[in-house]
């Protein structure tokens, strides 16, 4: 059994900044891959950032791309998004995956664990 909790979401108005926790507990790994992705009201679940063992090994989609940062401590089994410039159309619900396989990837079905998700509100 693998656990993911979510914190850190919430309201923030444009053009400010959250970071979401990940804390990873039970039959997981530091060297696993772990992603976020993110569902809008109405939308798909969509990819947003991906890291390896390490932080050398990151992924973004484009439309976060030089705004989100995501980073790890695996002395902690935590990952992190750093989520600077928001824009409302960031508001989604924003999950936090683990994958067992060998490298990061943006395709959802490559995760075998997921947490529960958190809010985050961008107003105009």
């Amino acid at each position: 059994q693998v656990q993911l909790v979510e914190s850190g979401g919430g309201l923030v108005q444009a053009g400010g900044s959250l970071r979401l926790s990940c804390a990873a507990s039970g039959r997981t790994s530091s060297t696993w891959p772990m992603g976020w992705f993110r569902q809008a009201p109405g939308k798909e679940r969509e990819f947003v950032a991906a890291i390896g063992a390490s932080d050398v090994n990151t992924l973004y989609a484009n439309s976060v791309k030089g705004r989100f940062t995501i980073s790890r401590d695996n002395a902690k089994n935590t990952v992190y998004l750093q989520m600077n410039i928001l824009k409302p159309e960031d508001t989604a619900v924003y999950y936090c995956a683990a994958s067992p396989l060998a490298i990061a990837t943006m395709t959802p079905g490559r995760y075998a664990y997921w947490g529960q998700g958190t809010q985050v509100t961008v107003s105009s």
